[in-house]
């Protein structure tokens, strides 16, 4: 490989997509035709049944804090409806992502995410997070993400 075939590479594989989220958007194609596919006969227990068996797939870390924030979602916003959504935990209101799990193992990130999408109403100010590190499931956790749940969803 010359030296300018060795720039190029880096350069394309250095604003190309990882292989984490190459697969996150294949995962998001599935969910796409799975829901289309379900049409008019899907359910809210579909969405709940594709979430815990997604949470159930999970190493223990990541499984632990996506059931803590299954339950804390579904326990302060029980009209928020559960999907994946790019092959993560996501909680919609019609049909728009309000807040989403995302895993540390299978992104090879240093910590889970808990987030939020633009739908969620955590407006204050100018300027506010809309994603918070998650590294273990506690107590405090559980209130703070039940608090910003409630928050977001008016």
């Amino acid at each position: 490989m010359t030296a300018q075939q060795t720039i190029t590479a880096k350069t394309k594989s250095a604003v190309g997509f990882s292989t984490e989220e190459r697969a996150a958007m294949k995962e998001h194609a599935q969910e796409l035709k799975t829901a289309a596919r379900r049409g008019s006969r899907a359910t809210r227990a579909d969405g709940e049944q594709d979430v815990l068996m997604k949470i159930a797939e999970m190493g223990e870390s990541d499984r632990v804090l996506a059931e803590g924030i299954h339950a804390a979602v579904k326990a302060s916003a029980p009209s928020l409806t559960p999907k994946l959504w790019y092959g993560m935990p996501a909680y919609a209101s019609d049909g728009k992502v309000v807040c989403f799990f995302r895993s540390a193992e299978k992104f090879k990130s240093r910590y889970a995410t808990f987030g939020f999408e633009d739908k969620a109403i955590l407006d204050d100010g100018t300027m506010w997070p809309t994603s918070f590190a998650l590294t273990e499931w506690t107590s405090a956790a559980e209130k703070k993400v039940g608090e910003l749940v409630k928050k977001a969803v008016g």
